[in-house]
């Protein structure tokens, strides 16, 4: 397991100093990214080697949002690879131990060159202490498309929403499709299914559908080719 203490901060959080959503999302991929970092297998390490970990899907569970300016304690714990896949926990918890909120991520490896993804090689995942799989409801990994969905005004992929990949940033969707969550719905569990990677440019075209207690956002492109699903469930 891999820790990080840090702070609620006042750029990250809301009206009721409560932590946002997408803020808590870039403290576990912060967290996975450190970890990488300092066992040797941080972003150059691998572009030296010519991979690249894509994330594929978040469950993140909330408990509570922290609120500005509680102190903070991130774990994050690989605790399997299969095949191209890796398998990470998450936790944010305050000083004393009591849970904020929890995750579930899966990754795979990618070919830099081909774009396609690679069976992990032992010189990568040898590098990862595994640890024991959180408890927790595990939902799957995909989330079922829904052709019904409200179509809403397509946004255009600007600069500031890439990563180093020059690809649209994981939290970057999140925080699209949070965009269309009515503030009546307290968002206790968010799930992610990123199918393909949006760049600088692209027109992202969202359909909405509403459910009596969750809310899932298809951001897609002019073929209704989807980029990524986002569901919010209260």
């Amino acid at each position: 397991m891999y820790g990080m203490n840090g702070r609620v901060r006042f750029s990250e959080v809301d009206d009721k100093k409560d932590m946002t959503l997408s803020a808590l999302l870039n403290y576990f991929q912060d967290c996975s990214c450190f970890h990488s970092e300092d066992i040797g297998m941080g972003i150059d390490d691998m572009a030296g080697n010519g991979y690249a970990w894509i994330l594929a899907s978040w469950q993140i569970v909330i408990e509570e949002f922290p609120k500005y300016p509680d102190e903070i304690v991130v774990t994050t714990s690989p605790y399997d690879f299969k095949g191209t896949f890796g398998y990470r926990n998450f936790t944010m918890e305050d000083g004393n131990g009591r849970m904020y909120a929890y995750a579930n991520s899966v990754w795979f490896l990618m070919d830099i060159k081909n774009g396609r993804p690679l069976k992990i090689p032992e010189t990568v995942w040898s590098k990862y202490e595994l640890s024991e799989k959180l408890k927790m409801d595990y939902a799957p990994r995909k989330i079922a498309a829904d052709s019904q969905g409200c179509a809403k005004e397509p946004v255009t992929v600007q600069k500031s929403q890439l990563d180093v990949n020059e690809h649209v940033n994981n939290g970057q969707y999140l925080v699209m499709a949070q965009e269309y969550v009515p503030e009546s719905i307290k968002v206790r569990q968010m799930r992610a299914d990123y199918r393909k990677a949006a760049v600088l440019g692209d027109r992202i075209f969202p359909y909405v559908t509403e459910e009596q207690d969750k809310v899932t956002v298809q951001l897609c492109d002019e073929e209704k080719q989807i980029y990524a699903i986002v569901e919010f469930t209260e």
